[in-house]
């Protein structure tokens, strides 16, 4: 399944199996890099069944440069875009009803390469993590969810960079479950830093900072819906971290790293994900090209590994539930397919149940 490049929606497409799009299709949109060789036009668009997890196309959201990640806002109205590219910028784009969405306007970052990006709960900023920099930025969101001009810049000038790190790598910006606070995870640096977001002014002050072992490479950190524990995958130490988080006071602890179960092969985990009941929680492992299956014990203070899952592709990345929490999207990178899993209730196990082709699929957003 390749995305046209077009400015709108194509025509509902037939299903692969030769019968029509279901009229219960929910829209998936998917991220990928256009300055990359057999990368997308911008963001693609597409639609899936929500029972059989086939995905069916429907055009590209072209004019979105490196659109490796997106967030939607809180009202659904609006999603935004890194463009992770140097100099680094945000988009907005306007979602409309018919599918006919509309770009508003983009936004510079005041670094290079922005990753991630996040909205604030209260929907008034957008935060969004420099990878190549080593910064944060805050964005103000007006009321028709356009960007303004940035309101804050951050870099992460200590503690020094990690073993064979030339320097911070802002990988993570999100808040807390509770609203009190904003983390922003640095690989470069091995740390994650504590913030709070003055809504007034729309600047970070920095809490605390918590340091994770020197070569860990702390990417990415999912919450448990406790609110009180994080699974923070450590890229270059091929390991995973349970975290716990003070609501009062900020502070983030990062507990011993656990394993992958890759059986030692170089895995580069990228993206933790926990289930809506909190009971499990996946970790896709790139090299190993598999999807970690963990339990969750103690009410989140534990992971007990149950096993791998083959992805079905090369160099999974990014991995995201549909809202019911039914299915699972896994982004293969590399193979340029995204592989859709069922997850079994109660146990959490998955079953591939349909596959899509897409230009570097980096990214889904499922709704």
């Amino acid at each position: 399944m390749a995305f046209p490049p077009s400015g709108s929606p194509a025509p509902a497409p037939a299903a692969a199996g030769g019968g029509p799009r279901p009229p219960a299709a929910r829209p998936l949109f998917l991220g990928t890099y256009t300055s990359q060789p057999g990368g997308g036009t911008g963001i693609g668009l597409a639609s899936y069944d929500p029972v059989s997890g086939e995905i069916f196309p429907g055009g590209t959201l072209s004019g979105v440069a490196d659109p490796s990640f997106l967030a939607l806002s809180p009202c659904g109205r609006t999603l935004y875009a890194v463009n992770e590219r140097r100099p680094g910028g945000v988009t907005a784009i306007a979602l409309g009803e018919d599918g006919g969405h509309e770009i508003l306007n983009s936004r510079d970052t005041g670094g290079d390469a922005p990753c991630h990006l996040s909205v604030h709960p209260g929907g008034r900023f957008l935060l969004s993590a420099n990878y190549t920099s080593g910064s944060v930025a805050v964005h103000p969101i007006g009321e028709d969810g356009s960007l303004g001009e940035r309101t804050d810049l951050v870099e992460h000038s200590s503690p020094p960079p990690g073993p064979g790190q030339q320097g911070p790598h802002a990988h993570q910006i999100l808040t807390t479950p509770d609203g009190g606070h904003v983390l922003a995870v640095d690989l470069g640096n091995d740390s994650v830093y504590t913030y709070r977001l003055d809504e007034s002014a729309g600047t970070l002050a920095q809490v605390s900072v918590a340091a994770l072992p020197p070569g860990a490479g702390p990417r990415a950190l999912a919450f448990h819906p406790s609110g009180r524990y994080a699974y923070l995958a450590n890229e270059l130490s091929d390991t995973v971290s349970v975290c716990a988080y003070d609501p009062d006071t900020g502070r983030f602890t990062p507990g011993a790293p656990q394993p992958t179960g890759t059986g030692g092969v170089t895995s580069y985990p990228a993206q933790p994900l926990v289930s809506h009941d909190g009971a499990h929680a996946y970790l896709s492992n790139r090299g190993h090209n598999s999807v970690s299956h963990y339990a969750v014990e103690d009410e989140g203070a534990s992971l007990r590994l149950l096993g791998t899952v083959p992805v079905g592709g090369d160099w999974p990345r990014h991995l995201a539930l549909s809202p019911d929490g039914a299915l699972m999207f896994a982004c293969n990178q590399r193979s340029g397919a995204v592989t859709v899993f069922s997850v079994a209730p109660g146990t959490g196990d998955l079953s591939p149940v349909a596959t899509a082709t897409a230009p570097i699929p980096v990214f889904a957003l499922p709704l």
